[in-house]
């Protein structure tokens, strides 16, 4: 039975939406930057508060009860009111206050953080800002979860109940060994990358998909099937520029990785295959203005 006295904490509705959003505790409570006894601690007082079982543990799996799942709309829809509320006391002063999460993809975060933070500084100098850089299916879950306010990652998003709001576009550069007989050619066409010996970035990176979306638009076959391996851009240029294959890096990238030489480059003629880069965030946030003002900042700040 429930304490009609109890009332429970924003800690504890959100250790419930991160288990009930990602089914596992160990997940859930790095995405909620606590220690798992702590999140266990926290959803376990919300239902001792409530009366019910929200979740069921077992050693194999993680379930959301019948009950879970007919007050998780409610739960996130109460954190949602907290956010809408630290949002409108930051806002009662001039310009844009107050902690963002804000989430972005390994392929954007090196070259994009670097004059985006100080612009943030100059522009937003109330905003508190807290990076998390994790690949894009991580962070829309986290962002769907209420993790994360926001995040940059290339679209479209395509997920129920997320804004999109669109920031630039860049082009796809070949980046080759040094002395490549493609190398200084502006005239390249897609399917100029059947059979070269493409390296890519492991599996769950979306610039990896992206490369093999473009393939497949040419019915192009690359060379994938070495076993080299990379979590980075950095690593793959490297493996580039040592000799083991070649690969595509967006323009944004290209001057920070390859400076230390030892590659050269290949354009495509117009036009270039790419990709966009948005912001996105949860269209129940209530902070639409603040999020479209960040995207002038992002733009900016290129």
């Amino acid at each position: 039975m429930s304490d009609q006295t109890y009332q429970p904490t924003l800690s504890q509705l959100r250790a419930f939406v991160a288990v009930a959003e990602y089914r596992h505790f160990g997940t859930a409570a790095v995405r909620m930057g606590v220690s798992q006894p702590t999140l266990s601690q926290a959803l376990a007082a919300l239902e001792a508060g409530l009366g019910v079982q929200l979740i069921e543990r077992s050693t194999r799996k993680v379930l959301v009860t019948a009950v879970g799942v007919e007050l998780l709309p409610q739960a996130m829809a109460t954190l949602e009111a907290a956010d809408r509320f630290v949002a409108a006391a930051a806002g009662s002063g001039d310009g844009v206050v107050g902690p963002m999460r804000m989430g972005i993809i390994p392929t954007i975060a090196p070259y994009v953080l670097p004059s985006l933070l100080p612009q943030l500084r100059d522009d937003m100098p109330g905003l508190s800002v807290h990076v998390v850089e994790d690949q894009t299916a991580r962070l829309l879950d986290s962002l769907r979860a209420g993790v994360l306010d926001v995040a940059i990652v290339a679209l479209p998003a395509d997920m129920h109940g997320i804004v999109e709001i669109a920031l630039y576009a860049e082009q796809f550069v070949l980046v080759l060994p040094k002395g490549h007989h493609l190398a200084g050619r502006t005239d390249l066409t897609a399917d100029v990358l059947g059979g070269l010996p493409l390296l890519l970035l492991d599996d769950g990176h979306c610039l990896r998909e992206q490369t093999l979306d473009l393939c497949r638009s040419v019915d192009a076959h690359p060379d994938t099937a070495g076993d080299t391996r990379a979590t980075s851009l950095a690593t793959v240029v490297q493996c580039v520029a040592g000799g083991l294959g070649v690969t595509l890096v967006p323009e944004m990238a290209l001057d920070v990785e390859t400076c230390r030489g030892h590659l050269d480059i290949a354009r495509f003629a117009d036009p270039a295959p790419g990709r966009s880069i948005g912001l996105v965030f949860r269209g129940s946030s209530g902070r639409s203005d603040d999020y479209h003002r960040l995207a002038d900042v992002v733009r900016a700040s290129r």
